[in-house]
């Protein structure tokens, strides 16, 4: 009987923190259907791997040795020796992603470039409360609004809070509905919000279609070769939707292979979850400073509109600088609802999409990016 109970005598006050924390991702996921494909296995699988002597983990039986747990064997072959299922992931964004609003209105790409601003900020926060620079840059990703890259980036640089900054990306990326709104009305009036933008659609050939996908990839390659398997994946994904001779396998792409995959990532992340890495105060701090770094980027896509209105004839709603993270297609949306809030008949909806298809390209480079500079500043 002693050892049938011998879970219960091992529960920790920090194991049940984790499944209070996995509970409320649950929550999350079925009740306010916030990203539920990747918050529901999280969740669930932060309750398994806090399980005392959990199955999913390795562990060591008496008379039968030690035991590989499923959870630890994905982590270890998908993401801690490979990066795979991160980047995998990657094909299935590329291919549901249409970039015609992009290539129809192409100064919508700076408002990717500004809207990255909240990484960068994220950092010098991240360092100036202690954070080591491998952990800080790790943690600035958050700000990437993209948990994908923000994996991948925490587990090349080798972080000890892959766990904390996987939770925190995608828990804001759920959230942006919430977080957008506050943000885009700190930093704008009702007379900038209520800015209508005149939508002439220019016609986007097929040739330019697929020409778009390689060239980024071989662009990004030679000027940031970090972000080549980030960019290049993503772009594949793109090129396999715009062909028009693989229409079954971008189909796959977009359904079966992204499922699978963020289904997959979803559980697998949830090995960083045990409660003795994840229940600190750390933990806490990256929550903070995620959060910090999602304002900061909406912040800072408005502000980019609001300079270039001071030498452009047409202005810019100013909130579709705010649509430049990469969150697609969440924060277009937002965007799009929070104009009709202000005037019934304003249409935001392409020039938003323009800007957020954008960030996706943005937050990826931006990623390399921060790796190439943090591998070069470590040696």
């Amino acid at each position: 009987m002693e050892f049938l109970m011998e879970g219960l005598f091992m529960l920790t006050w920090q194991q049940l923190v984790m499944y209070a924390v996995g509970i409320g991702l649950i929550y999350l996921a079925i009740k306010k259907e916030y990203e539920p494909a990747l918050l529901l296995p999280m969740g669930f699988g932060a309750i398994l791997v806090n399980l005392p002597v959990s199955g999913v983990l390795n562990q060591v039986l008496p008379g039968v040795g030690e035991i590989n747990g499923i959870i630890e064997w994905l982590f270890q072959a998908g993401i801690e020796a490979s990066e795979a299922m991160p980047i995998l992931l990657f094909i299935g964004i590329g291919a549901m992603i249409d970039f015609g609003p992009l290539l129809s209105n192409p100064r919508m790409l700076l408002f990717g470039a500004g809207a990255q601003f909240g990484i960068f900020a994220a950092i010098l926060l991240a360092t100036v409360l202690g954070f080591d620079l491998k952990n800080a840059a790790s943690i600035g990703i958050i700000g990437a609004a993209d948990g994908p890259t923000s994996i991948l980036v925490s587990q090349i640089l080798k972080s000890d809070y892959v766990g904390p900054i996987a939770v925190a990306a995608y828990s804001y990326m759920a959230l942006v509905p919430v977080l957008q709104p506050f943000a885009i009305r700190l930093v704008t009036t009702k007379k900038e919000r209520g800015i209508r933008m005149k939508y002439e659609p220019a016609s986007v050939s097929k040739k330019a279609r697929i020409v778009f996908p390689i060239a980024v990839t071989m662009v990004v390659g030679l000027v940031a070769p970090s972000s080549v398997a980030l960019v290049g994946f993503l772009m594949f994904g793109n090129l396999v939707r715009e062909c028009g001779v693989l229409n079954t396998m971008s189909e796959t792409a977009q359904n079966n292979l992204s499922n699978l995959i963020t289904l997959l990532l979803g559980i697998t992340v949830s090995f960083s979850m045990q409660a003795e890495r994840f229940v600190t105060v750390q933990t806490l701090m990256i929550l903070l400073i995620g959060a910090f770094a999602f304002f900061a980027d909406t912040i800072g896509g408005v502000l980019l509109a609001k300079l270039m209105n001071l030498f452009t004839k047409e202005k810019i709603n100013p909130m579709v600088g705010a649509a430049g993270i990469s969150a697609f297609p969440m924060s277009s949306r937002v965007v799009q609802k929070m104009a009709l809030e202000e005037d019934p008949g304003n249409i935001l909806l392409m020039h938003a999409a323009g800007a957020n298809v954008s960030g996706q390209i943005a937050s990826v480079v931006a990623g390399g990016l921060v790796i190439r500079l943090v591998t070069g500043f470590l040696g």
